[in-house]
């Protein structure tokens, strides 16, 4: 029996007046999805228990099969460990973002991104900043385009900071870090930026007219969480497909192979077949396989209606079918699609609304055939609702006839 989980982060969304109230979903061309929603089974998976922020670390968690209540305790953490930063119990891991603020004295975020700046160029930057702030409490460490790891030896935690991906074209001033421990960050923040301002770098970036990365945004803190990895739960082989590490992160503690592709970026222009490849080629010798696409998720951010179609569109015909060609041919499987939590293109960022997901399986009794489509008002119409969403999982692995019967809701 193989098992596959196919997530495209961000693709649920709510309907939209220019689509004539269809969400993207609805709206795009997924012949594979529907054919996945139609004979197997569909429904909505609640990711983001209450009182939980709804990002993508708290949701795959969920979707893979972890109560984020017992195990959540920051995304910094999470990639730390894919990039492989030793942390000791002690120490807090912060995700530092290069960002563009405008140059009022009172700055606001133009771009969480840095106009999504090529990982080279922000290496030059993060180390820069390392020789100049890092001492044996503070460290910086680069990572791939905007997304870096700042780790504060012996550190606080009991803060509050603001993804930076929420505050998109408001005042940075209000939502800086706040509680114990804040000053300290929010001065290696003011110092980053004195530094950041003045560099060739990004001088030259605005020469060009590209945005410069003249700012850095930490968030997301916390210590090593505890997770038990799924070989152990569920006696499985399983692998992690993902350009982002923040779900290498988490493949890394839920003992999962991060499996790599090249050409994968974590955005709209990444190499959806080559995931496909490597996703097809692992199910020879593992048994589960987790593929995920960040596309959908930036699209949202950036309130790119048209990318965002065009990313669930991508999804579908370069790497569900061709998935699902290859495995319906040769062997049992159980094959899930789905999205982590809705990121609307209205709001450009993450609600905690539950997202539809779908199920195909090779035996006998285990799919509904209800000849629906894939899109978040089927999944609602279909009645099938999976609350705490870490539950999923286990059936998907297990028990799937309780979903059908309706018996798990």
């Amino acid at each position: 029996m193989k098992y596959i989980i196919i997530l495209g982060d961000g693709m649920a969304d709510e309907p939209i007046p220019a689509l004539n109230y269809k969400t993207p979903l609805e709206y795009a061309s997924t012949p594979n999805m529907d054919y996945i929603a139609s004979l197997g089974t569909l429904g909505l998976i609640h990711t983001i228990p209450e009182g939980l922020p709804p990002g993508s670390d708290v949701a795959n968690l969920s979707v893979l099969g972890y109560d984020p209540k017992g195990c959540y305790s920051g995304r910094g953490p999470l990639e730390a460990a894919s990039m492989g930063i030793k942390m000791e119990p002690s120490d807090v891991a912060f995700r530092c973002n290069l960002i563009t603020l405008n140059s009022d004295n009172n700055p606001k975020m133009v771009d969480f991104t840095s106009g999504h700046i090529d990982s080279e160029t922000a290496k030059i930057l993060i180390k820069e900043l390392n020789s100049k702030l890092g001492t044996d409490e503070f460290a910086f460490f680069p990572g791939v385009s905007y997304r870096h790891i700042f780790i504060w030896r012996k550190g606080k935690t009991e803060m509050h900071t603001h993804p930076p991906h929420d505050i998109t074209g408001k005042t940075i001033k209000e939502f800086l870090p706040i509680g114990d421990g804040a000053e300290a960050i929010k001065g290696i923040m003011e110092k980053a930026r004195e530094i950041l301002a003045h560099h060739p770098i990004n001088r030259e970036r605005k020469e060009r007219g590209q945005k410069p990365a003249n700012g850095i945004w930490l968030w997301g803190q916390g210590r090593v969480p505890k997770i038990i990895p799924l070989s152990t739960i569920f006696a499985l082989r399983g692998g992690m497909i993902s350009a982002v590490d923040l779900l290498k992160g988490i493949a890394y503690y839920a003992g999962l192979e991060n499996l790599p592709v090249n050409g994968a970026t974590g955005y709209i222009d990444t190499n959806y077949a080559g995931k496909a490849k490597k996703a097809i080629e692992a199910l020879n010798k593992l048994d589960f396989v987790f593929l995920h696409v960040e596309a959908p998720d930036e699209m949202g951010h950036e309130g790119n209606l048209e990318g965002k179609i065009k990313a669930i569109e991508d999804i579908d015909k370069f790497i569900v079918g061709p998935i699902l060609n290859e495995i319906v041919a040769k062997q049992e499987f159980r094959l899930m699609v789905l999205s982590d939590h809705p990121t609307p293109v209205r709001t450009m960022t993450h609600t905690a609304n539950p997202s539809p997901f779908a199920v195909i399986s090779s035996l006998d009794g285990e799919n509904m055939k209800k000849r629906y489509t894939f899109c978040e008002k089927s999944a609602y119409e279909s009645g099938i609702y999976i609350s705490p969403g870490y539950t999923l999982l286990g059936h998907f692995l297990g028990d799937w006839k309780a979903i059908v019967s309706k018996e798990c809701k």
